[in-house]
């Protein structure tokens, strides 16, 4: 920016600073944060934003000001700390810039600051963690196999590195024993109770954990089926008697009855988190009806989102048994198994209305 361009920059920003003064209003103290903005004072859009939404704190435009204004101010400490890195590298700079690049989503640029990490600082967990935390955050998403395999190395790597970090040792166990592998997790609890016997936090775990069926111990092969199956086989100890608000969803499930009600529908299903309501001869929750249904909802989504497409909400499955109809938003979704000559449309749009009705019914 030449010296002419500045100073006509500074002129607007003069008359900004008098309209905002003089008539507030949301257009103008966004205006005013982009300039600053050009000129490379985030710290000042930043305030110019929150000012802003004091003012009108239903604003999209200003939170969206505010969050353009934050992600500035996280990169120009990124270059800060890559700067400090350079003169004298230490591991708590390395885990302030990872902890950045996550925030910002550049997993590419998180990825090669925990291999610099690692090879500087080789006997420092620090970056191992960094690593399975993403991997994790990946996992739980999508179920992807190769993803929950990357997790359990690079906490296995971490706890090698620092046998006496609980939280990796729990972050471990849980992933262990979600996935069938109880008695893995419960080792690695019970690690976390002998360093320290009063914690009561674990505690309640292990409990949890030692009342859970255990499927073996090869981790790839739980994983594996985990992933065929789209659902993880153990809950938390938080969602494992989930208390729903039951008049909430009588709406919902007379909207599933409807769905039956339609020509050539078998079975419809209503799943939410870890919770599912069935209509039709679903024999339990490894049905194969509602593992064709949990697979479909997360293969659209996971696909839809790969492609940067925006979301995928509705798709028809075909086959030999006929058609496997889904829809999903977020965490709730409605399937049905429907013959190969069913109306696909209305049942579609009845499943949207049993989505819809769940949305619209929070879980108390």
């Amino acid at each position: 920016m030449n010296l002419l361009q500045r100073m006509k920059v500074w002129r607007e920003l003069k008359q900004l600073e008098q309209r905002v003064r003089e008539e507030p209003a949301p257009t103008t103290f966004v205006d005013l944060g982009q300039v600053h903005i050009s000129l490379d004072m985030h710290d000042k859009a930043e305030r110019i934003a929150e000012d802003g939404l004091s003012l009108f704190p239903k604003s999209i435009e200003l939170r969206q000001l505010l969050d353009t204004a934050r992600r500035g101010l996280r990169r120009k400490r990124m270059d800060e700390l890559r700067a400090q890195l350079l003169r004298a590298p230490d591991a708590a700079s390395f885990a302030e810039l990872t902890g950045l690049q996550v925030e910002l989503g550049d997993r590419a640029g998180m990825q090669r600051t925990c291999q610099e990490w690692g090879v500087r600082f080789p006997q420092d967990p620090g970056s191992w963690r960094v690593l399975a935390r993403a991997h994790l955050v990946n996992y739980y998403r999508d179920l992807a196999a190769s993803e929950g395999s990357s997790a359990v190395r690079c906490l296995e790597l971490a706890i090698e590195r620092e046998p006496d970090e609980a939280p990796t040792r729990l972050m471990l166990a849980e992933v262990l024993y979600r996935i069938g592998a109880a008695r893995r997790a419960e080792g690695q609890i019970r690690a976390v109770l002998q360093a320290a016997p009063m914690d009561s936090a674990a505690a309640a775990l292990l409990a949890h954990v030692t009342a859970l069926a255990d499927d073996g111990d090869d981790v790839d092969a739980l994983l594996a089926d985990v992933e065929e199956h789209g659902a993880l086989r153990h809950p938390t100890p938080a969602t494992a008697a989930p208390q729903v608000n039951a008049e909430s969803f009588v709406g919902v499930r007379d909207a599933l009855g409807d769905v039956t009600q339609i020509e050539g529908v078998r079975k419809a299903t209503f799943i939410r988190g870890t919770k599912a309501m069935v209509r039709g001869a679903v024999r339990d929750g490894r049905d194969p009806f509602l593992r064709t249904a949990r697979v479909v909802g997360k293969s659209m989504q996971r696909f839809a989102r790969r492609l940067d497409i925006g979301q995928a909400n509705k798709s028809v499955v075909e086959g030999g048994f006929g058609a496997v109809c889904v829809c999903a938003y977020g965490d709730a979704m409605a399937a049905a198994q429907c013959d190969a000559g069913a109306d696909f449309e209305r049942v579609l749009l009845a499943l949207q209305e049993v989505v819809a009705g769940a949305l619209a019914a929070p879980e108390s």
